[in-house]
């Protein structure tokens, strides 16, 4: 469990580094910016995404790309990798022992 915890950490991280990322590129351009998670992804590595479109239309399903994935990059990653950390952080949370009444 404390690996999720420690995963869901390091992704609420990125996302307040994303979130402070745009904030910080706000107050350059005097206009605000979002950063979207396939952008952050084509800035990374331009060929593995065209990739991964490929490789998914292919192999998997030619309908798993358009309407989910490219909604999903089109989100801005602060959101995707905070909700995807509040949900680890969630999934690896202690479990608090239950009082007993009763012994």
């Amino acid at each position: 469990m404390r690996i999720f915890r420690f995963v869901g950490l390091f992704l609420t991280i990125l996302a307040m580094a994303a979130l402070g990322f745009e904030f910080t590129q706000a107050l350059i351009t005097q206009d605000w910016n979002i950063l979207t998670l396939g952008e952050l992804w084509f800035k990374i590595d331009p060929q593995s995404i065209n990739i991964s479109q490929a490789g998914i239309q292919r192999h998997l399903a030619p309908w798993l790309w358009e309407p989910v994935i490219t909604s999903i990059l089109l989100c801005p990653c602060w959101l995707i990798f905070g909700s995807l950390g509040f949900c680890f952080i969630w999934i690896g949370r202690r479990k608090l022992r239950q009082k007993r009444w009763f012994r």
